[in-house]
């Protein structure tokens, strides 16, 4: 069924945060042939703006305490971030404390660097994707073959939290932004639905996929924790969709990431 609202008191607006680059990804990784896909993904973050509060979805790469000073790109493994986060939200007005909810596509390192910084909103995530992060040791049958990286966010044990049992959630009870159950990437991994007035719906994907070119295709990632689990996710997506007539944004899809407007530009 479709999700509708006309009773939104103010537009809701959607700002794109850079949150960084990945670098020396590889095709055959995702079930591709080797040179199929881009070798580099964009990761970025994204602001909510409702009247009744505020969603920050993911927090970027590399945490703002540990980037050179200089203002110079800073290196770590396959990642490069090139602007801090907290400064590009004080660039639109916001302040960590400004933020009133804080939700993680999931808990792999790219999306989680700078967590701990919003441990004073209310942390929206599924039982199994906290269960994954604070476990004493990795499960990595369950969880998959990436550990996490709890420095990242531990701030985030102790923080309100709304937990979600393994379902969909409408983070301001009107419809217009709404977080989508999509395990498989990770047990409790989510996307994220924004009904925007004058650009429509938008479904965020997280790591759902990681390319254009895996829509309406079987999951095949040597990182998924379920490649089943994430193709039948895909398929409920792909269906919703097309009920809401939403476009679906590729989160990590350097070719799409290149189009879209950036903070303090934003969507409504």
């Amino acid at each position: 069924m479709a999700i509708h609202d006309s009773n939104l008191a103010a537009p809701v607006r959607l700002y794109v945060l850079d949150g960084g680059r990945i670098n020396q990804v590889g095709s055959r990784e995702f079930g591709f042939a080797e040179g199929a896909l881009s070798s580099e993904m964009f990761t970025p973050c994204f602001l909510v703006v409702h009247p009744r509060g505020t969603l920050l979805w993911d927090t970027g790469e590399i945490p703002d305490h540990a980037l050179n000073g200089d203002g110079t790109p800073t290196h770590l493994r396959a990642y490069t971030v090139t602007q801090p986060l907290l400064p590009q939200l004080a660039a639109i007005g916001y302040r960590p404390g400004d933020i009133t909810r804080l939700a993680l596509s999931h808990y792999h390192n790219d999306h989680v660097a700078n967590a701990n910084a919003f441990a004073g909103s209310v942390w929206i995530t599924q039982r199994a994707e906290r269960e994954a992060m604070f476990a004493r040791s990795p499960d990595f049958a369950r969880n998959g073959p990436i550990a996490p990286q709890r420095s990242s966010y531990s701030a985030l044990e102790h923080a309100e939290t709304i937990l979600l049992e393994g379902e969909d959630h409408d983070v301001f009870g009107d419809g217009s932004v709404v977080i989508k159950f999509t395990p498989g990437h990770t047990p409790g991994h989510q996307s994220l639905f924004v009904r925007l007035a004058h650009t429509g719906p938008v479904l965020i994907s997280g790591d759902l996929y990681h390319y254009t070119q895996e829509l309406f295709r079987a999951a095949d990632f040597v990182n998924h924790a379920s490649n089943g689990i994430t193709s039948r996710s895909r398929a409920m997506i792909e269906r919703f969709v097309q009920e809401e007539g939403a476009q679906i944004w590729i989160q990590h899809d350097a070719a799409h990431g290149a189009t879209l407007k950036k903070a303090p530009e934003y969507y409504a």
